[in-house]
């Protein structure tokens, strides 16, 4: 059974720096999409960065390149996403999520929209002030 766990978020001050780990556990297929989205309340879960891991293709949010950086660890199935110079626009639940499936069902898919994904964290909150 697939999993995702998010953890390292909390509340800081402008100007501050987080760093979210996501545990991954459970997974059958390698993983064609990862990447992280935030959602703000009354607002669509939006993007942060995404990785097409077919080409190692990374693409970042315009609001947060520059200062968001996102990082894997294989050997320890996680990964990570470091968010330095924070604002108060950052302010959102942040979802850990992949995309996993036999080739004939995700060859040729997107990885850049919420809607792409099949597996999400629960979320860790991110509050700047």
């Amino acid at each position: 059974h697939v999993q995702l766990v998010e953890s390292g978020g909390g509340s800081v001050q402008a100007g501050g720096s987080l760093r979210l780990s996501c545990a991954q556990s459970g997974f059958t297929y390698s993983r064609y999409c990862m990447g992280w989205f935030r959602q703000a309340p009354g607002k669509e879960r939006e993007g942060v960065v995404t990785i097409f891991t077919g080409s190692g293709s990374t693409y970042y949010a315009d609001s947060v390149k520059g200062r968001f950086t996102i990082s894997q660890d294989n050997t320890k199935n996680a990964m990570y996403l470091q968010m330095n110079s924070l604002k108060p626009e950052d302010t959102a639940m942040y979802y850990c999520a992949a995309k996993a499936g036999p080739p004939w069902a995700v060859a040729g898919s997107p990885c850049g929209s919420a809607s792409d994904y099949n597996y999400w964290g629960q979320g860790t909150q991110v509050t700047v002030s």
